[in-house]
This record gives structure tokens, C-alpha cells and sequence, in this order.
């Protein structure tokens, strides 16, 4: 009777189970990155209730009428890099241009505010509604 070859079993592991946990963490971690950022889709008007800290060198205001302001002077779109150059030139840190526009002004305006800008070397800000209230 020999009873040592019935002692030397190989252990084996049933990874059955291992597939449908694996299949369950990756449905918790898809829905958990879903709720983590609900506005991936939504588009809303700029609003903040947060307030920005970057230090301001110049301000862009453009009105509901299309009419762009480089702090209180009344410019015309080809005379702003004329305009903002020399303020630009004379900060030693990089500079931040703050557009200041209406809610009614179309985004091409904002965007060659922050396309001369950019030409010029310096950043640009946004500035938003604090109140968050469209």
C-alpha cells in the first residue's frame, strides 16, 4: 500500500469568480467617471463664483455694440495691437490682458482680443459674472 502518491495533490485556483469582479469594478469605475465630470457635454454662458487672482496689466472691455474699450479709450480692432503694445512692453512679468465682455458679444470678438494678445506675449483672462446668475 503506498500512500504517499494520494499526499502529493497540486493545489489549483479557481479564478471563476475573479471575472465577474474584474467585469464589476470596471462598470463602478465607468459610472464613477461619468459623475466626476457632469458638464462634458453642456455648454453654458461664462459664470464663476470663484474670483481670479492673476494680476491684472490691462483691461479689454467690449460693449453689447461691438465697440472695444482698452481701459477707458475707445479703440477699433486694428488699432488694439497699436494700443496695447507699449502697456504690454512695460510689465516685467509675463502680462495678462483681461477681456471684459457682454454676454451678447459674438466669440469671434473674444477670441482676436485673445489672438492679439497672444501675438503680443501675454495671457489672457476672462472676466465672468461673480454672481454665477445667468
Amino acid at each position: 500500500m503506498n500512500l504517499r502518491s494520494h499526499l502529493r495533490s497540486h493545489p489549483e485556483l479557481h479564478a471563476g469568480a475573479l471575472n465577474d469582479i474584474l467585469f464589476i469594478l470596471l462598470f463602478f469605475f465607468l459610472i464613477v467617471s461619468t459623475l466626476a465630470n457632469p458638464n462634458v457635454v453642456k455648454l453654458s454662458q461664462p459664470k464663476s463664483k470663484s474670483d481670479t487672482k492673476a494680476k491684472q496689466t490691462v483691461v479689454v472691455s467690449i460693449d453689447a455694440s461691438n465697440q472695444f474699450y482698452v481701459g477707458t479709450s475707445k479703440v477699433t480692432l486694428e488699432e488694439l495691437k497699436l494700443k496695447l503694445q507699449p502697456v504690454l512692453a512695460k510689465e516685467k512679468d509675463q502680462p495678462t490682458v483681461v477681456v471684459n465682455a457682454d454676454k451678447k458679444v459674438p466669440i469671434e470678438n473674444i477670441v482676436d482680443v485673445m489672438r492679439v494678445a497672444r501675438e503680443l506675449g501675454a495671457r489672457t483672462v476672462l472676466a465672468v459674472d461673480k454672481s454665477g446668475v445667468k
